[in-house]
């Protein structure tokens, strides 16, 4: 049975050779869809030290949500579009969301430093 608790969804992927700014861009595409199935907050990060190592990230209101976005058709699109583009298995967890701020950019260059 799905949880209805809020929570937070992370997804390691690893680009396979000369893959990684293909996959990127599909990645990109393919979070963004998720706001379409309820989720609060998206995002895909790129490794500096491995470029082929990606991590997705969503939130969504209940697992349920994530699940009719993990097993939707444009994932499954994506999945058998990009297939050979990522290494397998992927494998994703779902976490408690405990705590939760930030600054944007803009803001987090007004904040002063101190020491």
């Amino acid at each position: 049975m799905a949880e209805s608790t809020p929570g937070s969804v992370h997804i390691a992927w690893y680009a396979t050779g000369f893959r990684g700014d293909k996959f990127e861009v599909k990645l990109a595409e393919i979070a963004a869809v998720a706001a379409r199935y309820g989720a609060t907050h998206f995002a895909i990060y790129r490794s500096r030290d491995d470029r082929y190592r990606f991590l997705q990230v969503a939130d969504f209101a209940s697992k349920l949500d994530w699940e009719r976005y993990w097993y939707g058709p444009e994932f499954e699109v994506f999945r058998t579009t990009c297939s050979s583009w990522y290494q397998v298995p992927v494998t994703y967890a779902w976490q408690d969301i405990v705590a939760v701020g930030g600054f944007t950019p803009s803001e987090a260059a007004l904040v002063p430093v101190t020491e």
